[in-house]
């Protein structure tokens, strides 16, 4: 079970999941060079249809194909193509890993991230072949919840197996605020996409962490981070932009400390900014968030890590590079002295 495997980010540095650019090999050695402590599968978007967020999970859903359309992903009723190159694109990342896991010189008994959609994301924007939202069916969400998270568990497995360290998982869940509010629109002018009340969100999502067999953090990068789902979530972590919070998200991120949930918090642009920051200015959000919440710096030592504020495919490999570097000066800052900043 989850509970027996470890489950900490606190102090550490990493990254969200997705680079810039086709490379699997020279990614990897990138992100196992520079994030040591607490390294993670990369994804590279960049290369196409299932190679994204939602693509990935066709390789990872448990006898529930998937295709495209020319609206997105759906369920199809045999493996096809769209399936294949997803799964063969990440056994490629599969093995860019090990490689670089040995070439880098880590140990097997390191810790190592892999990232997935969360189930509520993915049955939002997975389709059935009348294009109507899997999200509207019930019975359906379920039966994905059930299928993502047994082929988490296969996936983490296959990673312990090759590198011999233990895995977090990440969810990446940038539509569980619409998904929860019912903001998202019918996929035809006849279809209407309710609202999930939350105790039936919070259900799919454990439901989903304790068949992965794994501790998860739950990534939400969008505005209106869902803080009391996430504190009763059976997730151990909650990542998040910090730039995207407003006075209102305050009381629910203190909610989440008070319950010992650990942050990842999302520090560093993901996109060349106009004047790079220096670690400094970075920091200091975070330090103001602790401040004004009334707990101690060392929370910030304690409970939080430090990311990226979202992914880096969009980012040029330049940038990409400069923010690993001043992520982990951000992550130094704070954790080996918070109090003078």
């Amino acid at each position: 079970m989850t509970q027996n495997l470890p489950a900490d980010i606190a102090g550490k540095v990493t990254s969200v999941g997705s680079w810039p650019g086709v490379d699997a090999r020279e990614s990897a050695r990138v992100i196992l060079g520079e994030l040591r402590e607490l390294p993670h599968l990369v994804e590279l978007p960049g290369r196409g249809l299932g190679s994204d967020m939602i693509g990935r999970a066709a390789a990872l859903l448990v006898d529930i194909p998937l295709d495209v359309s020319t609206t997105g992903y759906r369920i199809t009723v045999r493996r096809g193509s769209l399936a294949k190159r997803a799964s063969d694109l990440l056994a490629q990342d599969l093995d860019a890993l090990e490689e670089a896991w040995e070439t880098v010189g880590l140990t097997g008994d390191g810790v190592l991230k892999v990232q997935s959609v969360g189930p509520l994301t993915l049955a939002a924007q997975i389709e059935f072949s009348t294009g109507r939202r899997i999200l509207t069916d019930r019975g359906a969400v379920r039966d994905f919840a059930e299928s993502l998270g047994e082929g988490l568990s296969r996936h983490a497995a296959e990673v312990t197996r090759r590198t011999g360290a233990q895995v977090i998982v990440q969810f990446d869940e940038p539509s569980l605020p619409a998904v929860l509010a019912g903001t998202l629109t019918g996929r035809t002018r006849l279809e209407t996409v309710p609202a999930v009340p939350e105790p039936e969100a919070l259900a799919t999502l454990n439901s989903t962490i304790e068949l992965s067999g794994r501790p998860v953090v739950v990534h939400c990068c969008g505005n209106d981070l869902p803080a009391n789902l996430l504190r009763r979530s059976r997730a151990f972590g909650v990542g998040f932009d910090v730039s995207g919070l407003d006075s209102s998200a305050l009381d629910g991120i203190g909610e989440l400390i008070d319950a010992g949930k650990q942050l990842a918090l999302g520090l560093v642009p993901t996109e060349d900014p106009a004047v790079t920051p220096g670690w400094r200015e970075l920091a200091q959000p975070a330090v103001t968030l602790v401040d004004r919440l009334g707990f101690a710096r060392t929370t910030l030592r304690t409970q939080m890590a430090v990311t990226p504020a979202c992914g880096l495919a969009a980012a040029s490999d330049a940038w990409s590079r400069e923010a690993i570097r001043l992520t982990r000066e951000v992550g130094s800052a704070l954790t080996e002295d918070p109090e003078s900043l």
